[in-house]
């Protein structure tokens, strides 16, 4: 009796930990499996606040928009195949919503890349203060913010299942626009 108490308790044990060290957050979506995330979710609730070290572009005016924020690296592949669909969004929703590419590298190591060239609103933050409070571990991430500060789609922009589309960007604004 007294072994199986101590396996039960030791397995038990060694599956929290192996969950608090776990990287990856699952996202629920009714009828469907979990979303894998590699960040922090703050789906359905306040933004952070919205900051950054340097704007490498103009600063977007922001009010009574959403706010696509694309956590992203020169050095990543992923990131630079999204710079395409990004710049396409930028233009095509610029009534509705604001594109910004947001990189924890130096200003020089963002600007010396010269293809994909990036068409969208784009900002530094080398100290990590918001990819810290989403505890982004996985890149590209991406997250919509409503007009009214609530986080309304997050992840990886390419994941099966989840992808990010022209049809899931214009449910968000029909359904939570002003």
């Amino acid at each position: 009796m007294k072994k199986h108490f101590f396996y039960t308790l030791i397995g038990g044990f060694l599956l929290t930990i192996s969950f608090l060290l776990n990287d990856v957050q699952a996202q629920e979506t009714p009828g469907q499996p979990y979303k894998k995330m590699w960040a922090k979710s703050f789906l359905n609730q306040k933004a952070p606040d919205f900051v950054v070290e340097k704007w490498l572009s103009e600063q977007p005016a922001t009010k009574g928009k959403f706010i696509m924020i694309d956590f992203w690296a020169t050095w990543c592949g992923p990131c630079k195949k999204a710079i395409p669909e990004l710049n396409k969004w930028h233009e095509k929703y610029s009534k509705n919503m604001v594109v910004v590419g947001l990189s924890d590298e130096t200003e020089q190591k963002v600007t010396s890349m010269k293809t994909p060239v990036i068409g969208y609103y784009s900002a530094i933050d080398t100290q990590k203060r918001l990819k810290s409070t989403f505890a982004v571990t996985g890149i590209p991430h991406v997250v919509i913010i409503d007009p009214k500060g609530i986080v309304r789609w997050e992840g990886f922009p390419f994941l099966a299942g989840y992808e990010l589309t022209d049809a899931v960007l214009e449910d968000l604004f029909k359904k939570y626009g002003e």
